[in-house]
């Protein structure tokens, strides 16, 4: 699914490329883009208008697991999740949390979205959003907001962790 399948979590290498985000340039407007590795076509980024998406790490596949090995998998999984929330609360401060419910359900009936958003659905990327910011960045072009999300599209899907910088704020979408 992702360029990162294969790549066992490592804490301090998520957490810096989660900050490196803050600092990418991101396109002020066009198209949304999937990028893929050449060989493979594996996901390595989603470019749109005012932000990118990006895997930060992958679980393996979970054909074939049951409980309680799948339960404990999906806990280790939050838990790495909750371990990078962690560690940019203590850089940035307290995080956001943005819902993903609306966007699903917006997904399902047709109904338009925020080009992130879409984009976000697009990849099954339904888990809600740890948000920072406005971060104060080095990024000439403005403030970055930055998210963490886990996703896993369904249940014999890897878990996906990924990561978004965005030039606008990342809010919850209304009903």
């Amino acid at each position: 699914m992702t360029a990162r399948a294969g790549e066992p979590f490592d804490l301090p290498k998520a957490v810096s490329e989660v900050r490196a985000l803050a600092t990418v340039s991101v396109p002020p407007t066009g198209p949304t883009v999937d990028e893929g590795e050449p060989d493979t076509g594996e996901w390595t980024r989603t470019r749109g208008e005012g932000f990118v998406v990006v895997p930060l790490w992958e679980s393996g596949p979970y054909t074939g697991t049951y409980a309680p090995e799948w339960n404990d998998s999906e806990a280790s999984a939050q838990r790495q999740l909750r371990a990078v929330t962690e560690e940019l609360d203590r850089i940035w401060g307290r995080h956001q949390q943005v819902g993903m419910r609306v966007p699903l359900f917006r997904k399902l009936a047709g109904e338009p979205m925020p080009p992130l958003f879409q984009a976000l659905t697009d990849a099954d990327c339904y888990g809600d959003l740890t948000v920072w910011g406005p971060l104060p960045t080095e990024a000439a072009d403005g403030p970055r907001w930055v998210a963490v999300s886990l996703n896993q599209s369904d249940g014999d899907a890897p878990m996906i962790m990924a990561g978004v910088v965005s030039d606008r704020p990342i809010t919850e979408l209304e009903d």
